[in-house]
């Protein structure tokens, strides 16, 4: 009996075969080169690496913040639950997995049964057991249209897609972190220039006070003057509000409360080291996004169910086997002489199911062909992205050095006009507007600055950047 089963087994094995169809991925659905033209850099010739193949560490380059980002990929909520989810799709597919081999399991059991007088041929009630003990083989489907296998090869590919979805993910945390760490260092440095300027403006006022206390000036200048030292006031009090927003938005990125040494300490000019990222080909880069990844595993998984809706046609061929002993008495139930099996093939043949066989399958191929667009679409999605990104990174380098020349010349303007309000060769209005001007130019290049560095952030999110 033991040998047959081992035989039976291996046949089921060996026999099986797939009728999912073949899997061929599907044409990228975006042009084989990035976009062109005024906004964007030329390639460089030199890249021999794409942005995948660069770690976020070494993305990163300043030690505080990559050790921020090591903080956060520890305790947030968020790719906890992925990792979870990682974990339970791994237990779903050896669930599946384990379906393509035979059970194997140890039983004993008690069969007691009364039969009363009036039915017992000798008039008196009759009480009879049995006992039995032994291997059971349950239920085991012979795999041989693969209904098992494709039922198991999608749990795989959705296994698979969780962890593709634990990739993306950890890459937007990582951008995520950046970008906050970033706009706090920004909104640090926009702060300490209100202060700053604050210090100017009161120092203004105090001068222009005197004056007209001492009846040198009218009191329109001192009224310009106390106007401008108040919103610069009002500004100090929105940036020291808006550094809070942004150190709680990092606590919340984290996980954890942030180590002030994890902070950033200096002008975003000087924090800021993230390295340049190639952009590649879009084959090369976009097939390799796990979001993308993730969408070709789902559709691979989606092809599999075609198969298993196809077995659904053919007939299935399930085996149920026992070996063991069985008595009347417990104590004899393993002596000699007391061996029995059971053996219970059964063969089942779909004859007339009201269409719903034909129902599932069409169900299957239409939800394989919602899988196909949706990948088409996370690729052209993920195309617009870095294009998008491309053109931006194209023409910020203008934009910045625009801005600080801007900023230059405004400093420059302002000084003239200070000196000469401070001469009393004209009056407080011409160096009040000079100097609005002086700090929305230098507000300005510190929010270019920052829109420099989150651009580099975005293009390493896009670009499917490293996550090891």
């Amino acid at each position: 009996m033991n040998k047959s089963l081992i035989t039976l087994s291996l046949a089921a094995l060996l026999a099986g075969c797939s009728l999912a169809p073949a899997y061929q991925r599907p044409e990228p659905p975006v042009a084989a080169a990035w976009p062109q033209g005024e906004a964007y850099k030329p390639a460089r010739s030199t890249e021999n690496r794409s942005a995948p193949d660069i770690a976020w560490r070494e993305f990163i380059g300043n030690e505080q913040l990559a050790q921020l980002v090591q903080l956060a990929l520890d305790n947030n909520r968020d790719l906890r639950i992925s990792i979870l989810n990682i974990e339970k799709a791994r237990a779903q597919y050896g669930v599946a997995r384990a379906d393509q081999l035979p059970h194997l399991n140890a039983a004993v059991s008690q069969n007691a049964q009364r039969v009363p007088g009036n039915l017992s041929p000798g008039g008196q009630a009759t009480i009879s057991r049995q006992y039995n003990g032994g291997l059971l083989l349950p239920a085991f489907e012979l795999d041989f249209f693969g209904r098992v296998k494709n039922l198991s090869q999608s749990a795989l590919q959705q296994y698979l897609a969780t962890g593709e979805a634990r990739r993306a993910q950890q890459i937007s945390l990582v951008a995520e972190i950046a970008n906050a760490w970033l706009a706090l260092a920004a909104d640090q440095e926009r702060m300490r220039l209100a202060e700053d300027t604050l210090k100017s403006q009161q120092i203004t006022y105090e001068l222009a006070k005197r004056r007209f206390d001492a009846g040198a000036t009218s009191g329109l200048d001192m009224y310009e003057a106390q106007t401008s030292a108040e919103a610069g006031r009002n500004d100090v009090a929105i940036f020291r509000a808006q550094v809070a927003a942004d150190e709680n938005a990092l606590a919340l990125l984290v996980g954890a409360a942030v180590p002030r040494e994890l902070m950033p300490h200096g002008s975003l000019e000087t924090v800021t080291r993230l390295a340049e990222l190639p952009a590649g080909l879009p084959a090369d880069v976009l097939l390799r996004r796990p979001d993308v990844l993730e969408a070709e595993r789902l559709l691979q998984s989606a092809n599999a169910d075609i198969g298993v809706a196809r077995a659904a046609f053919f007939p299935s061929i399930s085996l149920t086997a026992s070996a063991g002993s069985a008595g009347k008495e417990l104590s004899g139930l393993f002596k000699a002489g007391s061996g029995a099996w059971s053996f219970a093939p059964q063969v089942n043949l779909p004859i007339f199911a009201g269409g719903a066989n034909r129902a599932n399958l069409d169900m299957a191929k239409s939800d394989r062909d919602i899988a196909v667009a949706r990948y088409e679409k996370s690729i052209q999605s993920a195309f617009r992205e870095v294009a998008d990104a491309l053109a931006l990174n194209g023409t910020l380098d203008e934009r910045l050095a625009a801005q600080a020349a801007l900023s230059t010349a405004a400093q420059k303007s302002f000084r003239i006009h200070e000196a000469r309000y401070q001469k009393g060769s004209e009056s407080y209005l011409n160096a009040l507007v000079s100097q609005r001007e002086l700090y929305a130019a230098q507000q300005n290049l510190i929010t270019t600055r920052l829109a420099k560095a989150s651009n580099q952030v975005t293009l390493y999110r896009v670009l499917g950047g490293g996550w090891r």
